[in-house]
């Protein structure tokens, strides 16, 4: 016991990541004049050929705020919808950001979930990704949505993709009942978590789904704190307990999980690294991924990247990708890291 209280301690400051809150690379563009916009819209998709590029210069460097004012005053103008006219004039990679970035939030990552789930095989990385760094409030209005748009609550389309435990821990994210972070410790109940995580992962059988409450409701920083913890009773970091425990789905859900706990911008930024690895770009993840997050910690991601794999997400792009799609996805990176 004295152990455990020196411990605990020495954990007030845990060795996690700071909150990257206003680090992103795309902002609302200084000399916005919506109908100059529109006009440069429309006069760009009666191009001959289309004028492509005009088209990326407009909409990847306007904010989220300002695309939606736009889409609104060409519907208005045109008695055409912007996503309807542009679907008419673009295809391929170019055309799904430019998608992208017209939907609100919620519909895009209703929109990822429902493509994640159809066809043949579930793509389980997709679900994993989205439900575990949404936040409460994102979560409930994705939920919202996806019932809206396909006309089913999304709990019951994850039931028929998903099966055993990655099932209950993605219902149980999607309840979205994680505790804000606060600058109150409860070294009681640090203590009790890391016990109850280490309690379980020895037994012979382990019953892992008494870990969901604890990693899917208790805040970051109290888990943070809870995994240095945990390393003291079982001698390893948590992660390695689920790569040695867990296996299939199930392993790549809890152990996403567990790295976003941990270091957010690290996760996301091996998810982009993942979707430019090897042969072939998964283009629908590069996108997703720089969409969601350009406008709310991109900057921490990028230098996460840089520090990992040792060259920066720019050039990473720049060397993968080509054309006017190129051109889009560097806009929403915004710099290079030198």
């Amino acid at each position: 016991m004295v152990l455990v209280n020196e411990i605990l301690r020495q954990i007030v400051e845990v060795d996690r990541p700071m909150n990257w809150g206003g680090l992103e690379t795309l902002k609302p563009y200084a000399n916005f004049f919506v109908d100059e916009d529109v006009k440069g819209l429309k006069k760009a998709m009666d191009a001959k050929g289309v004028d492509e590029a005009a088209i990326v210069k407009i909409l990847s460097n306007r904010s989220r705020d300002q695309r939606q004012t736009i889409a609104k005053a060409f519907e208005q103008q045109y008695n055409l919808g912007l996503e309807e006219a542009l679907k008419k004039k673009l295809s391929g990679y170019l055309e799904n950001v430019m998608m992208c970035l017209l939907r609100t939030p919620e519909k895009q990552d209703a929109q990822e979930l429902k493509q994640a789930m159809e066809g043949l095989g579930t793509d389980e990385d997709s679900l994993i990704e989205v439900l575990v760094t949404r936040s409460n409030r994102e979560l409930q209005l994705i939920a919202q949505t996806y019932a809206r748009d396909y006309g089913k609550p999304l709990e019951q389309a994850l039931r028929g993709e998903v099966k055993g435990r990655l099932l209950t821990l993605l219902l149980t994210l999607l309840k979205g009942q994680r505790e804000e972070d606060s600058n109150i410790i409860n070294y009681e109940l640090i203590e009790d978590d890391a016990r109850h995580l280490h309690n379980v992962a020895s037994q012979k059988k382990p019953d892992f789904d008494t870990w969901v409450p604890i990693l899917t409701e208790r805040s970051q920083n109290h888990l943070n704190r809870v995994f240095k913890l945990y390393k003291v009773y079982s001698g390893q970091e948590i992660g390695e307990t689920v790569r040695k425990l867990m296996k299939g789905d199930e392993e790549k859900g809890f152990l996403a999980l567990v790295q976003s706990i941990q270091n957010t911008p690290e996760y996301l930024a091996d998810r982009l690294h993942l979707s430019m690895k090897n042969l072939g770009t998964k283009d629908g993840v590069l996108t997703r991924l720089l969409v969601t997050h350009c406008e709310k910690d991109l900057l921490s991601v990028r230098a996460a990247f840089k520090n990992k794999y040792g060259k920066s997400l720019y050039s990473t792009i720049r060397d993968d990708t080509k054309g006017d799609y190129q051109t889009a996805l560097l806009g929403l990176c915004r710099g290079e890291d030198l």
